[in-house]
Order: C-alpha cells, then structure tokens, then sequence
C-alpha cells in the first residue's frame, strides 16, 4: 500500500508510521465531512483496517 511506503519514508512526522498512516486518512476523511459520499466513508474505513492488517496491529473496534 502506497500509504504505508510514504509513511514509513517520511522524514517529517513526528511519530511512529502507522500513527502517522491512520492520521493521514482521518484528517481526509474529517476534511472532507459532509461532503464524502457513503461509499467513499466505507472504502475509507476499510483502508484504515487494511493498514492495521499491515503493520500488525489490533483494531479499535476489538480492543473494546
């Protein structure tokens, strides 16, 4: 996944990739608000669970 190459490339962020992946996608997903489609939302979402598939990491959805 392309998100995760440029967050593991960046010199720039301040914390580790994945946080700085998942935050890429939120800042979309809220920059974009109302005006995001349903089927734009979901294929957003799924891409934010591709990415914990990709660095290992637990969903926040299982971890309540």
């Amino acid at each position: 996944m392309s998100l995760k190459r440029s967050a593991e490339q960046s010199h720039r962020r301040k914390s580790d990739p994945y946080r700085s992946a998942i935050s890429m996608l939120t800042f979309y997903i809220n920059r974009a608000g109302k005006h995001l489609s349903d089927t734009d939302r979901s294929r957003l979402e799924k891409a934010k669970d591709e990415l914990r598939k990709l660095f290992r990491r637990e969903s926040s959805k299982s971890a309540r």
